[in-house]
C-alpha cells in the first residue's frame, strides 16, 4: 500500500500548517469474538486549526475501507480523497472539523489492534500497540508525535468484558440494539501524541488498588491502580508484588521529578504476542505477558521485570509529558527511561545488583549494536517512519542510558535532577529537541554541555581503552590509557572524554582477589597518562573503568588478562567480576583471542558465579561462542565437552536454586546441536530421571522437546501430545518451534513456505517457526540461501514492517562456517570476505541500491554478524 512511510519533511510541513485540538474516537468491537469478522467500525472526529486557510493537508489511515469523509460539514468524495494510506483534505478553514467513518482491520502482527484467541479457553482478547505509527491502523489521525491533542475514546464491546483506555471510565451504557453489549465512555485525556493512545478489551482478569502520596507542598495525590492479564493466566499473576513495586515507583518518581503524576489513573496490562517488552501508554501501560511467570523464573528475570516496570513509569514524564518533536530525538525518552528504570530498581527495591545487570546486559546490547556498520549517533538521523522503526535499538536505549549515567557523574546528580525538573515545567504537554534538554541541564549545572553533546550524542561507535604499562621491579612507572575511537559510519577517530576509575586488585592471604586501591582520572584524546599510578606496586589486575563509570570497551593488559583467566572466580566484587567477564567476551567477539578460551573460562569459573543474571549471560555467550565463533574443525569436541560439563553441573547444583535452572536451560540449548545427553532429557521428560529440586515445568519441557526434535527423535504425534498437556499461548509457540526443528527436508520446506509465503502465522508463531527452522546444520539449509535473497523485496513490499523485519532478520543464513574440511583435514583456505554467503550478500546490496533503507539496514547488520563470526573462526 503506498504512502505508509511518512517522511520527516512531510511531517514538518504538516505540523507547520496545522494545530490539532481534539479527537473523539469510537471503536465498535462487539463482533471481535467471531474469527470470521476481519474488521470493525472506526469513527474519528478531529478538530484542528490551519495556519493558512485554503491550504491542503492529509490524514493517515490504514484499514479495509473508508466509508465517508466529512470536512467542515461537506461530504468529500471518498474515491477522490483516499489515496492508499492517506486521506487528502483540501480548502482548509482557520478552524476545522473532520469526521472519518471507516472499517479498521484486526491484526495478528502486534501492530494496531491485535486480536488473540486464547487456546486455553477460546476467549478473545484485544489490545493496541502503535509505536511508532500504527494508531492509523485503528482510527484516522495525524500520525506524528508533535501533533498532540486531547483524546476521548468510546468503545462498544461485550458487556462481560473488561475495557480500558488512557482516560478514566466515565460511563458504561448497556446497548439495546444488541443485548449483551455496552458502550464504554472515557474521560478526555491531557494533550498527548497519537502513538501513546491505547485501547484494551476482552475478558481480562483485573486486580485493583490505589496509591496515595503526599507531595512536597503538602498536597495529596491519589492514583487508582489496576493490573490486567488473560483469565487463564490469573493463577500465576503475582499482583501483590506488582502493586508494591508500582506504589514504590510512584513514590520515588513523584518526589524525584517534583511534578505530580499527570495522567489520572495508572493501569498496567500484560498482553499476549506483544512485539515489545512494554509500551508507555499514559494511564494504561502495556507489557509482554511473558512477565507473568507461569513457569519457574530466575531472580534476575524478576529484577528485569521490575526494571521494565519502572522504565515505563519514568516515561510518564520522559516521553509522555514531554515528547520528542520527531523520531531523531527518540533517545530523549528511551535513554532517560532506561537510565531511570535502573536507578529506580537500585533506589526502590531490595535488589543490590541493578547496575551490575545494567553493565552486563543492557550495555552489552549497546556494545554489539555500536560496532555494526549501521550504528548511528544517539541523536540519530531519522528521515522516515521505516527508519524510526529500526532505531529502537541498543544505541537509543542502552548506550544513551550509559551516556546519561556519565553525564550524571559529570554534572552531579542534584544538578541533573534539577535540570530535569526545569525541563518538565518548561515543556509540559509539549514537544522538544536536544537543544531544549541541553538548555535546561546547562542552566541547572552551570556547565556548557554543547561540546559534551557533540562528542557523545552526535558521534557513533565505541571507544576501546587499553592500558599501556611500564614497570620496574614490580613498581608501576608510566601508565598510559590508549583510546581507539573509530566512528564506523565515517572512519574518523572520535576520541571522547571519559571520567573513569582504575581499580588495582591483588590476591589477599585467603586467596580472594580484592581491590587494594583505585584512582579516578579523566581520559581525553588518543593517549592519556595517569601519573597518580606511578610508584605504586604493580597489581595482579589493573581494571580500567572499574565500577563501570564510562561507556567503553576495555582490553586487559597481558598480565591482568592472565590474572583474570586464572583467578576470575576469586574476584569478590560483583561489578568487577561482571566487567572482567565482559572484557573476555569482547576479546573473543573481536577475534583478539580464540573463542575457545572464553568457553574454557566459563567452564572454569561459571559454577562459582553467584550473580544469576551474570551466569545466565555468560552461559548464553558460551553457547554462542561454540556455535558461531569456534572453528568448524574443533566445534564438535567443544560442543560435547561443554554439554557434558553443563549436564554435570545440573546434577551438582543446589536443588531448587536459580543456578540449577540456569544449567538445565543450558543443557537444553546445547543439546539442540549435540545428542550426547538426549537420554538425560528423555528421562526427565518421561519422569524416569528425577533431579532433586528441578522444576520440570512447561517452559523447560518445551526447551527439552526442542532439542529432542532437532535430532529427529520426536514425532509429530508426541509433540501433539505435549501440546495437549500445555495448550497455552506459550505452549503453541514451543510446539511450533519443536515441529520446525525436526531434521527432515519436508519439514524445513513446510516451515519456509509458512513463514515466507503464508499469512496465517501470528507474530509469535512466526518467530517460533523461524527458530525451529534455523535449528539445523548449515548443510541442511543451504538450498534456501538463493531463495532467501530472491524473496527479500517481495516480503518487504507485501508484509507489515514488523512481520517483514522478523522474516528478513530471522531467515538470513547466519549459521555458516569459514572452511569446509577436505578428507585429509586441511581447510579450503577461504577467508571471511570470500565466503559464499558474504559474497552473495554483497552482490544483493550492490544490485539493490534503491531498496528501502530499513531493509538494507537489516541485511547489512546480518552480514556484519556473520562476518564477525567467520573472522573469529579464522582467529581460532
Amino acid at each position: 500500500m503506498p504512502n505508509q512511510n511518512l517522511r520527516r519533511d512531510e511531517a514538518a510541513t504538516r505540523s507547520a500548517l496545522i494545530t490539532t485540538h481534539s479527537y473523539d474516537v469510537t471503536l465498535d468491537v462487539r463482533q471481535a469474538a467471531d474469527p470470521d469478522v476481519a474488521g470493525y467500525p472506526s469513527r474519528s472526529v478531529i478538530t484542528f486549526s490551519a495556519a493558512r486557510p485554503g491550504a491542503s493537508t492529509f490524514l493517515d489511515f490504514i484499514g479495509s475501507d473508508v466509508h465517508s469523509v466529512v470536512l467542515n460539514g461537506a461530504d468529500l468524495p471518498v474515491a477522490d480523497v483516499v489515496d492508499g494510506a492517506r486521506i487528502r483534505l483540501d480548502n482548509l478553514q482557520a478552524e476545522n472539523q473532520v469526521t472519518v467513518m471507516a472499517t479498521a482491520r484486526y491484526s495478528t502482527s502486534g501492530e494496531g489492534m491485535h486480536r488473540f484467541f486464547d487456546p486455553a479457553d477460546g476467549q478473545c482478547y484485544l489490545y493496541t500497540q502503535y509505536e511508532p505509527a500504527d494508531a492509523r491502523r485503528v482510527f484516522a489521525n495525524f500520525e506524528q508525535p508533535d501533533l498532540k491533542a486531547e483524546f476521548t475514546f468510546h468503545v462498544l464491546a461485550p458487556s462481560a468484558w473488561q475495557v480500558s483506555s488512557n482516560g478514566t471510565e466515565t460511563r458504561r451504557t448497556p446497548l439495546t440494539d444488541r443485548p449483551g453489549t455496552s458502550c464504554w465512555d472515557f474521560a478526555p485525556t491531557r494533550r498527548m501524541s497519537t502513538y501513546i493512545t491505547t485501547v484494551l478489551a476482552g475478558p481480562y482478569f483485573k486486580a485493583e488498588d490505589s496509591w496515595c502520596g503526599t507531595l512536597d507542598d503538602g498536597t495529596t495525590l491519589e492514583v487508582p491502580l489496576a493490573l490486567y492479564c488473560r483469565a487463564s493466566m490469573a493463577p500465576s499473576f503475582d499482583t501483590a508484588a506488582l502493586m508494591d513495586l508500582t506504589k514504590n515507583g510512584l513514590d520515588f518518581f513523584n518526589r524525584l521529578f517534583d511534578f505530580p503524576y499527570p495522567w489520572g489513573k495508572y493501569e498496567q496490562a500484560f498482553v499476549p504476542e506483544y512485539n515489545l517488552g512494554a509500551m508507555e501508554n499514559p494511564g494504561l501501560v502495556t507489557f509482554t505477558e511473558s512477565y507473568v511467570f507461569t513457569s519457574r523464573a530466575a531472580d534476575s528475570q524478576y529484577q528485569a521485570r521490575a526494571n521494565t516496570l519502572l522504565h515505563e513509569m519514568a516515561h510518564m514524564w520522559f516521553g509522555d509529558l514531554v515528547t520528542m518533536q520527531w523520531w531523531d530525538d527518540l533517545w530523549l525518552k528511551e535513554s532517560f527511561a532506561d537510565y531511570m528504570g535502573t536507578l529506580g530498581v537500585d533506589r526502590t527495591t531490595a535488589w543490590d545488583t541493578a547496575w551490575v545487570n545494567f553493565a552486563n546486559n543492557r550495555k552489552a546490547w549497546a556494545y554489539v549494536q555500536d560496532q555494526l556498520p549501521t550504528t548511528h549517533p544517539i541523536v540519530a538521523d531519522i528521515p522516515d517512519l521505516e527508519a524510526a522503526k529500526q532505531n529502537f535499538d541498543g544505541i537509543t536505549y542502552a548506550k544513551g542510558a550509559s551516556v546519561l549515567k556519565q553525564l550524571v557523574a559529570y554534572v552531579g546528580f542534584d544538578a541533573f535532577i534539577d535540570g530535569s525538573r526545569r525541563y518538565f515545567k518548561e515543556h509540559a504537554y509539549g514537544n522538544t529537541t536536544l537543544a531544549d534538554l541541553l538548555a535546561a541541564l546547562s542552566t541547572a549545572s552551570g556547565r556548557d554541555l554543547a561540546d559534551w553533546a557533540r562528542q557523545w550524542l552526535q558521534t557513533s561507535g565505541i571507544s576501546t581503552l587499553t592500558a599501556g604499562i611500564e614497570e620496574h621491579d614490580g613498581v608501576l612507572g608510566t601508565v598510559t590509557l590508549h583510546q581507539d575511537a573509530e566512528d564506523p559510519t565515517t572512519g574518523r577517530q572520535e576520541p571522547r572524554p571519559h571520567r573513569l576509575r582504575i581499580g588495582l586488585y591483588d590476591l589477599d592471604e585467603a586467596g580472594a582477589l580484592v581491590r587494594t586501591g583505585s584512582v579516578e582520572t579523566d581520559v581525553a584524546g588518543a593517549r592519556t597518562e595517569v601519573p597518580a599510578l606511578a610508584g605504586r606496586s604493580r597489581p595482579a589486575l589493573l581494571l580500567v573503568n572499574d565500577e563501570d563509570l564510562s561507556y567503553a570497551k576495555v582490553r586487559l593488559d597481558p598480565q591482568s588478562e592472565a590474572t583474570v583467566r586464572s583467578s576470575l572466580g576469586a574476584l569478590t566484587d560483583p561489578m568487577a567480576r561482571a566487567l572482567c567477564w565482559t572484557a573476555l567476551w569482547d576479546s573473543a567477539r573481536d577475534a583478539a583471542t580464540p573463542a575457545s578460551l572464553y568457553v574454557d573460562a566459563v567452564e572454569r569459573f561459571g559454577p562459582a558465579e553467584s550473580g544469576i543474571g551474570v551466569l545466565l549471560a555468560v552461559l548464553g555467550n558460551a553457547s554462542t561462542a561454540i556455535e558461531r565463533y569456534v572453528p568448524a574443525a574443533t566445534r564438535p569436541a567443544a560442543r560435547r565437552g561443554f554439554l557434558s560439563f553443563a549436564a554435570d553441573q545440573l546434577q551438582r547444583a543446589v536443588p531448587g536454586s536459580d543456578q540449577q535452572l540456569a544449567w538445565a536451560r543450558t543443557v537444553a540449548a546445547a543439546s539442540r546441536y549435540d545428542g550426547s545427553e538426549l537420554d538425560l532429557l528423555r528421562g526427565i521428560l518421561d519422569g524416569s530421571t528425577v533431579i532433586e529440586g528441578l522444576s520440570v515445568d512447561a517452559e523447560l519441557r518445551w526447551n527439552f522437546w526442542h532439542a529432542v526434535a532437532a535430532h529427529g527423535e520426536a514425532t509429530a504425534e508426541q509433540l501433539e501430545t505435549e501440546l495437549a498437556r500445555d495448550n497455552t499461548a506459550a505452549g503453541r509457540a514451543g510446539h511450533a518451534t519443536a515441529l520446525a526443528a525436526r531434521p527432515d527436508a519436508g519439514v524445513k520446506e513446510a516451515a519456509w513456505q509458512e513463514a515466507v509465503h503464508g499469512t496465517s502465522l501470528s507474530n509469535q508463531l512466526l518467530s517460533a517457526t523461524i527458530a525451529g527452522f534455523n535449528t539445523a546444520p548449515a548443510a541442511q539449509l543451504r538450498g534456501f540461501i538463493d531463495r532467501y535473497f530472491a524473496c527479500l523485496e517481495e516480503v518487504w513490499a507485501g508484509r507489515s514492517i514488523e512481520i517483514a523485519s522478523r522474516i528478513v532478520r530471522g531467515l538470513y543464513p547466519t549459521g555458516q562456517d569459514l572452511d569446509g574440511q577436505d578428507p585429509d583435514g586441511q581447510g579450503s583456505g577461504a577467508t571471511p570476505d570470500t565466503h559464499p554467503v558474504i559474497v552473495q550478500t554483497d552482490a544483493w546490496l550492490a544490485a539493490h541500491p534503491e531498496a528501502p533503507r530499513a531493509l538494507r539496514r537489516i541485511i547489512i547488520e546480518q552480514r556484519s554478524h556473520l562476518h564477525r563470526a567467520l573472522t573469529a573462526q579464522a582467529a581460532g
